[in-house]
């Protein structure tokens, strides 16, 4: 057999075995050995033996031990002379450096990896603080001990309990999980996860954490720091600061609790317990003392009555929390730029306080309202409510009431001052008070005017059915006329400091921002296919019907009521 062919068969019939000695794992390297555990002079008795095929020295009375910088006393022990190891027995202590003291009714200890555990009323000490436990194993290497079986640490300012607990003595942190408990001078922390420094007295959580005080306020979050000295909290995650009466909420919670005052920032809400009220921005600041949240950046309150809901913005909305007996719903005050909005009624001023005790909205700096098709504009406003719906509207200092009819001509009326009654959202009678005015158009049949009635009084009343005038009277030296189509002129179709504005009317998009969405519309639901099946053949139009006229609501009546103390009506249509 040729040279080069036995040398190819003799490496093929290698390489398996050659591949498989290459898969195999290095052999481990030994764990060196720790330094030898050194047997203290002052034990009373020594017994040497095997017990149990296993080389052991039994050790009795004032035993005590030393590897390095650390010290083992005990009543008796086992010592594994082979294993560089011990049981201790009866009265243990351990002191490492001596700054770490731990004691319990029994322990094990091995010198190689300098692991010991200590079982039956473990308390370990340090200059900071005591833990006590059934069980805990202590890592001299790392210094780190752990507890499994529930723990109570205590310091000078706080005690702790946990079910599991980390604790290393290099850096003084604890590591806390489950059922963790802190109590200090002011609060009382409940949370799953939990670190502790015993130098800086801060604590970190990282799950959900509730810190309660003494006055019955909870803080809450899924992420922060509090200092226990300090009582600065700075909480993230669906952080919240409740009371019996409020409820905080914000992206990040800053509070200080010396001074009882926080920050929250992003996706910030408050919310009124009590009255369905809802104020929500950017950035919110508590005053606990003073009772006071104020709310910016582009602030939106909702407050839900009944079926109506009251939106509420401005650049600024403070809520000052209420103080019996005066007072006890409290108030809201916004400011500048102030839009409200609600089904049956919207309009915008300069600053609004509206005191939820007797459910009166202040509207300042001429503001302007709309009811359905009637502007209404003053100096300054009240807006009186009753279970939840506008009762009366109070207008003060150049009260002005503007109306469109169905062909857009503008009714109007001024004077000092004016008293809207309401009855079911809708306006049922005004009273106009000192130099009253008024300018309405007749029509016939919703599709001509027929005159315009002006008359001027010192007091007037309008009666009002479906929302449209109905009657006028007139009070005390009353001047009224009627003008023909074909007498009017342009100066006689608006009053003095006549305006309308119906640009400025605050649509819901706009009040509610981006803080409250939309309500969401209900879609109509799809017929079913054995309703279709059933339903009646569609029939074909006649060719001679004649197409409906449009419906168009019908005129203000304008038919004279006779008034009280002599006061003449409106004079009948020529």
């Amino acid at each position: 057999m040729p040279l080069s062919r036995f040398l190819f068969l003799f490496l093929m019939a290698w390489l398996p075995l050659l591949a498989s000695a290459q898969r195999k794992p290095a052999p481990q390297p030994t764990p060196p050995k720790g330094q030898r555990i050194e047997l203290l002079p002052g034990t009373e008795r020594l017994v040497g033996g095997t017990f149990n095929g296993v080389e052991i020295r039994k050790l009795i009375g004032n035993v005590s031990f030393r590897q390095g910088t650390t010290l083992l006393y005990c009543d008796s022990a086992y010592q594994y002379t082979d294993k560089n190891a011990l049981e201790a027995f009866s009265n243990v202590r351990i002191i490492q450096n001596d700054t770490i003291t731990i004691t319990g009714d029994r322990a094990t200890y091995n010198g190689d990896t300098r692991k010991a555990r200590m079982i039956g009323n473990v308390t370990m000490r340090d200059p900071r603080m005591t833990l006590t436990t059934s069980l805990l194993d202590y890592d001299l290497n790392s210094n780190l001990a752990y507890y499994s079986t529930g723990g109570h640490i205590v310091d000078p300012e706080n005690t702790l309990d946990s079910q599991y607990g980390y604790y290393n003595t290099t850096t003084k942190i604890f590591s806390f999980k489950r059922d963790v408990k802190v109590l200090t001078k002011d609060n009382t922390i409940d949370t799953d996860t939990l670190q502790y420094n015993t130098i800086s007295k801060v604590a970190y959580f990282f799950g959900p954490t509730r810190l309660t005080d003494r006055q019955n306020q909870t803080l809450y979050a899924e992420n922060g720091v509090h200092n226990t000295i300090t009582g600065v909290s700075v909480f993230q995650r669906n952080a919240k600061i409740e009371t019996p009466n409020y409820l905080l909420t914000g992206d990040k919670l800053v509070y200080d609790q010396a001074k009882k005052y926080g920050v929250a920032t992003g996706h910030v809400s408050m919310t009124s317990k009590k009255d369905n009220v809802v104020i929500r921005g950017d950035v919110g600041r508590y005053w606990r003392l003073l009772g006071k949240v104020k709310v910016y950046g582009a602030p939106v309150m909702r407050n839900i009555s009944g079926k109506d809901t009251l939106y509420l913005a401005a650049d600024t909305l403070i809520s000052q929390e209420g103080r019996p007996p005066l007072n006890a719903a409290g108030v809201i005050y916004a400011f500048p730029r102030t839009k409200i909005f609600r089904t049956d009624l919207q309009g915008s001023c300069d600053s609004l306080t509206y005191n939820r005790q007797d459910s009166i909205i202040y509207l300042n700096k001429r503001p302007i309202l709309w009811s359905n098709k009637n502007q209404l504009t003053s100096d300054s406003m009240e807006i009186r409510q009753r279970k939840g719906r506008v009762d009366q509207m109070r207008l003060y200092a150049n009260a002005f009431i503007v109306g469109q009819d169905t062909l857009l001509n503008f009714n109007q009326v001024k004077g000092r001052r004016m008293i809207a009654y309401f009855q079911s959202n809708a306006i049922k009678k005004v009273d106009v008070l000192g130099n009253a005015e008024s300018l309405y158009y007749a029509l016939e049949g919703d599709t001509a005017v027929s005159g315009m009635n002006k008359a001027l009084s010192a007091t007037m009343v309008l009666r009002f059915a479906k929302s449209k005038l109905e009657t006028i009277s007139f009070i005390t030296n009353p001047d009224a006329s009627f003008i023909p189509p074909h007498e009017l002129k342009p100066a006689d179709e608006k009053l003095k400091d006549f305006a309308w504005r119906p640009t400025e009317r605050p649509t819901r998009r706009q009040v509610l921002g981006r803080h409250f969405a939309l309500p969401v519309k209900a879609k109509p639901k799809a017929k079913s296919k054995s309703t279709k099946s059933k339903a009646k053949p569609k029939v074909a139009p006649k060719t001679n019907t004649k197409p409906k006229a449009t419906q168009v609501p019908k005129p203000p009546v304008t038919r004279v009521t006779p008034s009280p103390s002599g006061a003449s009506g409106l004079p009948a249509k020529k």
